[in-house]
């Protein structure tokens, strides 16, 4: 729990948190690949390659004619995001101006510190480079005093364009403290530190575990081992629809997968017979049972604290979960000894969804959603239960080293 802390603390926006994942990565042998140049890959080799500095694809190498084991997930959480030349400056204070990132849990993020963090462009021998930045120093959404706001406690909602970070007193060069950069994808992230919490230290709070909680995961399972062609999708933008081209509308998936494939040879033909026979784990967080607002949940389908990992299902589609998919997920936990439960939303209330039914518009695989339950989804600060991570990472490992058969209605898992 310690190294998943360390990768949460430090991983304030998707750049950041693609740096941490490269890192682990190339500690574990894997060699960076670039999308603008040949690859030349190894029967044996482990790899990975990185789009727009935001989405990463890791795998290791096998058979891309008996399918893929692919488990994506996504690397992007709700924030507030700069505008251009954001300060708003008067003689008594300097306000950044920013816009909502995702479907944020507002109201978690005032007096909270919030760090700038995300990638800034500065040119260099006349060449355009694009680098991470996280600032020294933090920056606060204050409250209106109660005193003033007298119906806070009744119903509060934000004003997200009144509703400002604080930057500092007086007037205040933005730029200047950037380095005077040409552009940047800057975000005021929650820099508050994860904690252990419960009677006996069982849950874990931290900022951004949608969905990097998964994201760890799925990279240290693929670094513990693997049997076959084993991918880890970490992909941008779900939080905000997933259609660009880093996130799982784009191509950069389908683009690696078949890049595989061609590195042996395979034609069209062998890489659609090659996606037949492949499984995929949408990975994303579930809301889970809140024990204060029982009404707000299915009578049956919950998702507990402490009880497993999360099979998604929904007749809408939302989560890509069936019949076939389900039986093989629960075959490949059950293996490794690791708990599962299922969950449903009520039947009355609008389904969540995940980054699995917009990546099969890409890749159509056989495709199962799972999650760890999970607390306070979309606040500043969110809540898991230890023993179901360590539930995840042991089931995505079987996962990864299983030998997993898919044909048409049937499957087998060894």
């Amino acid at each position: 729990m310690n190294d998943l802390m360390q990768f949460l603390d430090t991983s304030y926006t998707a750049y950041q948190a693609v740096d941490n994942a490269r890192a682990l990565l190339l500690r574990h042998g894997f060699c960076e690949l670039h999308e603008g140049d040949a690859w030349e890959l190894r029967a044996d080799g482990k790899y990975f390659a990185v789009r727009g500095g935001s989405a990463l694809i890791a795998f290791t190498m096998g058979d891309a004619a008996k399918g893929f084991k692919i488990i994506a997930s996504h690397t992007d959480s709700p924030a507030l995001k700069l505008k251009e030349d954001p300060a708003l400056s008067d003689e008594n204070y300097t306000r950044l101006n920013a816009e909502p990132y995702g479907g944020g849990l507002w109201y978690t993020f005032f007096d909270r510190p919030l760090r700038l963090a995300g990638r800034v462009v500065r040119e260099k021998e006349e060449a355009l480079l694009s680098e991470n930045f996280v600032s020294g120093f933090c920056v606060t959404l204050p409250s209106l005093a109660v005193h003033l706001n007298r119906s806070a406690n009744e119903s509060f909602a934000t004003q997200m364009q009144k509703d400002l970070p604080v930057l500092s007193l007086g007037k205040a060069d933005f730029s200047a403290l950037l380095g005077a950069p040409l552009s940047y994808d800057l975000f005021a992230a929650c820099a508050q530190s994860p904690y252990l919490w419960g009677a006996e230290e069982e849950l874990l709070a931290s900022p951004r575990l949608d969905n990097l909680a998964s994201v760890y995961a799925s990279l240290t399972a693929l670094c513990r081992g693997s049997e076959g062609v084993c991918v880890a999708a970490c992909l941008d933008s779900e939080e905000v629809g997933s259609r660009t081209r880093q996130g799982a509308g784009g191509d950069f998936l389908s683009a690696v997968l078949r890049r595989i494939a061609l590195s042996q040879n395979m034609d069209e033909e062998g890489l659609l017979r090659a996606y037949a026979k492949s499984f995929c784990i949408s990975l994303d967080n579930a809301q889970g049972f809140h024990p204060n607002h029982a009404e707000k949940y299915d009578p049956k389908e919950r998702a507990m604290l402490g009880k497993g990992v999360a099979i998604k299902g929904h007749a809408g589609g939302a989560y890509t979960t069936d019949a076939l998919s389900g039986a093989v997920i629960k075959k490949v936990f059950s293996k490794a000894g690791a708990p599962l439960q299922v969950f449903y939303n009520r039947s009355d209330a609008r389904s969540g969804s995940t980054l699995g039914a917009i990546s099969l518009g890409q890749v159509c695989i056989l495709t199962v959603d799972i999650g760890l339950p999970q607390l306070a989804m979309h606040s500043a600060v969110e809540s898991i239960a230890c023993a179901d991570y360590r539930a995840l990472e042991t089931g995505l490992a079987c996962f990864y080293s299983s030998d997993i058969a898919i044909d048409g209605t049937s499957a087998a898992v060894r």
